[in-house]
Formats: structure tokens, C-alpha cells, sequence
């Protein structure tokens, strides 16, 4: 039998406090909500799901080099460094160029909100992106990953 496909899932700065800023954007439920969630969502698709959070760009950069290291595929919730990050946007880029699948994902719709939100660095070099669906939205990347892999 094969090995389940690896997934890291990565999120950026101040997603680790999910459930308590802007509730009304974010929703209520915490990343420990999504860490669950997302592991169900992976045994769901037979997908292996690593969640995790970090504030620090250089954490997320290595990360990432870990990901195309590990041969694993990423949804990237980048949050704030979506906006400006250029060394989050070459170590993402490392990712697809190796072959792997990156998908930028975001709780809010990032074009509907403040102008200085509506470029990503990322968008152009992700698989593909899923926005403004809440903790769907990784679901749907998740399957959209879980769908590319078995095509």
C-alpha cells in the first residue's frame, strides 16, 4: 500500500490567534480548531495533514525548504506576508518548481477587503488559490490537492 501524501499546511503571522482577533473576519474557532479539522479532512482524502503557525517570516521560509525537502505538497495561509514577503514568494516558488503543489489559501476574501490586501507575491507562483470561505477554505484546498494528485 502507499504512503499517504504529505501535506504541510502553513500559516503566517497573528493566524495563531484565530477564535480571539476580529472574530467577525476570522470566525470564532481557534487554529487548534483548524489543526483538528484539517487532520480530519486529510484521513478523509488519504492525506498525512501537518498544521502549523508561526509569526516569524524566516520560520515559515524554512518551512517551506522543508516541504520540497521532504517531497511534501503545502496550503499556504501566508496572512500579512502574502502582501510584501518577496523571500516567502522564492521559497514558495521552490516548491512548485520542484514539482510539488502549493496552494495560497485565505479565511477572507483578500480583494473585498483594504487595497493594500488585494496583490499577493504568492498568487502567481501557487498551484492555485482558495479565498474567503473561512476554515472551507482549506477543506477545498486540501481536495483540490487530494484531486490533482490522483489525476
Amino acid at each position: 500500500m502507499a504512503e499517504a501524501p504529505h501535506v504541510l499546511v502553513l500559516n503566517g503571522p497573528n493566524l495563531g490567534r484565530l477564535g480571539v482577533r476580529e472574530p467577525e473576519i476570522y470566525g470564532h474557532a481557534s487554529m487548534a480548531d483548524l489543526a483538528r479539522e484539517a487532520a480530519g479532512w486529510g484521513d478523509e482524502l488519504g492525506l498525512t495533514v501537518d498544521v502549523r503557525q508561526t509569526d516569524d517570516e524566516s520560520q515559515l521560509v524554512g518551512w517551506l525548504h522543508e516541504a520540497v525537502d521532504a517531497r511534501a505538497h503545502v496550503v499556504l495561509n501566508p496572512a500579512a506576508f502574502t502582501h510584501y514577503s518577496y523571500a516567502l514568494r522564492d521559497a514558495a516558488a521552490q516548491v512548485t518548481t520542484s514539482g510539488l503543489l502549493l496552494v495560497e489559501v485565505h479565511l477572507s476574501n483578500p480583494a473585498a477587503r483594504e487595497s493594500f490586501r488585494h496583490y499577493s507575491v504568492v498568487a502567481g507562483i501557487a498551484t492555485g488559490t482558495v479565498a474567503g470561505f473561512g476554515f472551507d477554505s482549506y477543506r477545498l484546498a486540501l481536495h483540490a490537492l487530494a484531486h490533482k494528485l490522483s489525476a
